[in-house]
C-alpha cells in the first residue's frame, strides 16, 4: 500500500491565538515577541506585518524601525500550549499515527484510511478552524519530505481571498500525487530541501545548481564525490524520496534552559543566582520526564554576540538541582573572569536515561536529596514556584 502523509502547519500560530483573545488585532500589522527594550525578538508576526518586511527571528527593535506602527504583543506561553494541545487532540482522533514536530506543526499518516486524502485534509482544516478557531495549511504527499515542502509551497502561493473561511491567512491545501514528487520539486530552490543549509546552498551555487531539479540531474555519484555520505541523502531527497516513518513518540536527547538579559549583567552574585535558577528548572524538567543526565552543559554569550558552550561528564547520572548547579558553576568559572559582562546564559543536560535508584550507586544521602527534591516539586505544582525553599 502506498503511504499517504499529511503535513499540517498552523498559520501564523501565535498571532492567530492572540486574535482570538483580541479580535481588534485582525488585519493589523502586529508581532508577538519580547519587548524591544529587553532585546526581544519577533516570535511570529501577522501577514499584514510580513507585507511590510517584518519576519520571525528579527530583533523587535529592528521590526519597529521597519514598521513604525507595528503593535507589539507579549508572549502568552500557557495559552499557546493549550491551543496546540486542542489541535493535536483532533489530529489524534483522525488517525493513530501523529508526529508532532513543533507546537504548531505535525505529520499524520492516513495510509489506512479509505477516503480521498484531499477530503480528509480539507475536513481537518475546517474542523480545526470551526472548533479551535485556528487557520492552518496542509500538504499531502507520499512521504514526509514532500508533504512538508508542499505546505510551504501552498503558503507562499496563497493569495488573500475575501471568500476564504480564514480571511487574511493562507489556509492552503496542496496535494502532490504519488509518482509526481520529482516533477513537483524540480523548479523549487534547493534551499527548500531538507539537508541543504547555508553552507551546502553556497557550495551548490558555486557549481551552478540553484534548483532541486538540477540537483537531481547531477546524480548520486557526483553528489557523494562532493559531499560524502551526505550527498547520497541529497540525491534521494532531490528525487522526492523519503522513507522515514511517522513516529508517535520522540526520544528526549537533551533538556536545557537559557535566558537573555535585558541588559548585559556583570554582577557575579546575580549571574550565579540566575545560573542556580536555570539549573533548578532543568532538574525539575528531568524529574518530570523521569530522566537523569550524565553531561552538564553551559552556554554563554558575551556582549559582542560571541557564543560558547562548555560541558562536563559526571561519574553518575543525576536529576538533582544542586549537582547540576555546582557543575555548571565550575564550568562558568573556568571561562568567565569576575565582573565580565554576560548577555545570555544557559544550562543543559544530555546523555539522558532512566534514573538509577540503587542505593549502592546513589548513596543514602543522594537518595534522600532526590526524595526531598520530588517533594518540593509536588509542593510547587500545588502552591506555586518558590513557596518552599531548602534550608542552608
Amino acid at each position: 500500500m502506498k503511504s499517504v502523509i499529511l503535513h499540517i502547519d498552523l498559520d501564523a500560530f501565535f498571532c492567530a491565538v492572540e486574535e482570538l483573545d483580541e479580535p481588534g488585532l485582525r488585519g493589523k500589522a502586529f508581532a508577538v515577541g519580547g519587548r524591544p527594550e529587553e532585546r526581544g525578538v519577533v516570535a511570529s508576526c501577522s501577514y499584514a506585518a510580513r507585507a511590510l518586511g517584518v519576519h520571525s527571528a528579527m530583533p523587535m527593535s529592528q521590526a519597529l524601525r521597519q514598521c513604525p506602527g507595528l503593535i507589539v504583543v507579549s508572549h502568552g506561553h500557557g495559552k499557546y500550549a493549550e491551543m496546540s494541545r486542542r489541535v493535536m487532540e483532533r489530529l489524534n482522533n483522525q488517525a493513530p499515527l501523529v508526529e508532532q514536530i513543533s507546537i504548531d506543526e505535525a505529520f499524520i499518516d492516513i495510509s489506512d484510511i479509505r477516503e480521498p486524502a484531499e477530503e480528509i485534509a480539507r475536513k481537518l482544516q475546517r474542523q480545526i478552524l470551526a472548533e479551535v478557531g485556528l487557520p492552518s495549511s496542509v500538504g499531502v504527499a507520499s512521504n514526509k519530505l514532500v508533504a512538508k515542502i508542499a505546505t510551504e509551497v501552498g503558503k507562499k502561493a496563497a493569495r488573500p481571498r475575501t471568500d476564504s473561511p480564514a480571511p487574511g491567512y493562507p489556509f492552503a491545501l496542496t496535494v502532490v500525487p504519488a509518482g509526481s514528487e520529482a516533477v513537483f520539486l524540480a523548479e523549487l530552490p534547493v534551499a527548500m530541501l531538507w539537508g541543504v543549509g547555508p553552507k551546502t546552498e553556497k557550495r551548490l551555487a558555486q557549481l551552478g545548481i540553484h534548483l532541486i531539479g538540477q540537483l537531481a540531474v547531477l546524480g548520486e555519484t557526483a553528489l557523494v564525490d562532493i559531499f560524502g555520505e551526505h550527498g547520497r541523502e541529497l540525491a534521494r531527497h532531490a528525487q522526492g524520496k523519503d522513507d522515514r516513518a511517522v513516529v508517535t513518540e520522540r526520544e528526549t536527547k537533551s533538556i536545557s534552559q537559557e535566558t537573555t538579559f535585558a541588559r548585559d549583567i556583570s554582577d557575579d552574585q546575580a549571574l550565579e543566582a540566575t545560573l542556580k535558577e536555570l539549573s533548578a528548572q532543568v532538574g525539575k524538567n528531568l524529574r518530570r520526564e523521569r530522566l537523569a543526565g550524565m553531561t552538564v552543559k553551559i552556554k554563554i554569550r558575551w556582549p559582542d554576540f560571541t557564543t560558547l558552550t562548555r560541558q562536563t561528564t559526571l561519574a553518575t547520572a543525576t536529576d538533582l538541582d544542586d549537582a547540576i548547579y555546582q557543575n555548571a558553576l565550575e564550568l562558568l568559572q573556568k571561562v568567565r573572569s569576575k565582573g565580565q559582562p554576560v548577555r545570555l546564559i544557559g544550562v543543559g543536560m544530555s546523555g539522558l536515561g532512566p534514573p538509577i535508584r540503587q542505593m549502592e550507586l546513589w548513596g543514602q544521602a543522594s537518595e534522600k536529596a532526590h526524595r526531598l527534591q520530588v517533594a518540593l516539586d509536588a509542593l510547587e505544582e500545588k502552591y506555586g514556584h518558590g513557596v518552599v525553599k531548602k534550608g542552608k
